[in-house]
């Protein structure tokens, strides 16, 4: 008798959820059939992201935080999105060795996700993971990223609020001038706040935001919170100010429309990555491919025509063979 893993999630079995979670993570096709079942119950998780540079200590913030939320009573769900091992290809989980107190707790859930070379700060299946945590019946969805940089923003596409992570003496008070850095976030988070420079950190990302506020006419203004993490510091401002902007979503209509957007994106990746699959499978059986590869090397042909002759014959859109 076969296992119904969808039923099965919504019941609540955290092992369910990690066997469909790994084969979202390896592209196995047996993900598709139970995560279509699972998609009518979905939507309901706010999803938070945690991001910023290598060291600003997001696992530690996430670890605090979590226990903060849940004592509203609040359920969980973390994904930690650790760099790749570059032996097995495999997370690193340093984060879920960081946080692994909170695993002990039946209504928190952490998985750990290698990016395998998918870059962003996120994992390739991280937006499918978060359906499924949310299907398993967590209210909250946190997304830590893996150190990121100026454009490696992915997780403003996955995230209803974003937090950026600064620390003095990384040099993150010249990155929070930078253009890219300050619209991902809907709220500051300033970490060992109790280090020397925290003080003008925060200065020169508060008049980023009035400088930003100003031209793009924005109606939230991201606030900024200093923490002291280690020390449970302004985990408690950190919070209310989520749901803060959660609330100005939710009453200025933004969630919806947010969330729109982030569907019709989401479902054009979904299709060119699985056309981009088709095809590269297809060129590869029929040695198509190398066939290509050969001419181009030799000049024989150029790779912008063998492009546009490989998807008209592919794909046999009369149009297409008209303009050509």
């Amino acid at each position: 008798m076969s296992v119904d893993y969808a039923a099965q999630i919504l019941e609540g079995s955290q092992r369910a959820a990690a066997r469909l979670i790994s084969w979202l993570e390896d592209e196995d096709d047996r993900a598709y059939e139970w995560m279509a079942k699972l998609y009518p119950h979905t939507g309901r998780a706010y999803i938070v992201g945690i991001t910023g540079s290598p060291g600003a200590g997001k696992s530690t913030l996430t670890d605090k935080l979590t226990r903060v939320i849940r004592k509203s009573g609040l359920k969980v769900g973390i994904i930690a999105v650790d760099p790749s091992s570059p032996f097995t290809g495999g997370a690193l989980l340093g984060d879920r060795v960081r946080m692994s107190e909170l695993s002990n707790d039946p209504d928190i859930y952490i998985r750990s996700m290698a990016t395998r070379g998918f870059l962003g700060g996120t994992a390739k299946a991280t937006a499918d993971v978060v359906k499924v945590l949310d299907a398993l019946g967590k209210d909250l969805v946190i997304i830590e990223t893996v150190g990121v940089g100026q454009d490696e923003i992915d997780i403003i596409g996955i995230a209803d609020t974003t937090c950026l992570v600064l620390v003095p003496g990384l040099g993150d008070a010249i990155q929070s001038m930078k253009a890219g850095i300050m619209e991902i976030a809907d709220v500051f988070v300033v970490n060992k706040a109790d280090k020397q420079g925290a003080d003008q950190l925060c200065g020169e990302v508060c008049s980023r935001i009035e400088i930003d506020a100003h031209i793009r006419k924005r109606d939230w203004t991201a606030p900024v919170v200093k923490a002291v993490a280690v020390e449970d510091i302004g985990i408690e401002q950190l919070w209310l100010s989520i749901e803060s902007h959660r609330k100005y979503l939710l009453d200025s209509g933004m969630f919806y429309e947010n969330r729109r957007q982030r569907t019709s994106r989401e479902t054009l990746r979904m299709i060119h990555g699985e056309l981009f699959r088709v095809v590269r499978e297809q060129l590869e059986q029929n040695g198509r491919l190398d066939a290509a590869v050969e001419q181009l090397m030799n000049k024989k042909s150029d790779p912008y025509t063998l492009m546009h002759d490989i998807v008209c014959e592919w794909l046999s859109i009369s149009k297409c063979k008209e303009a050509s």
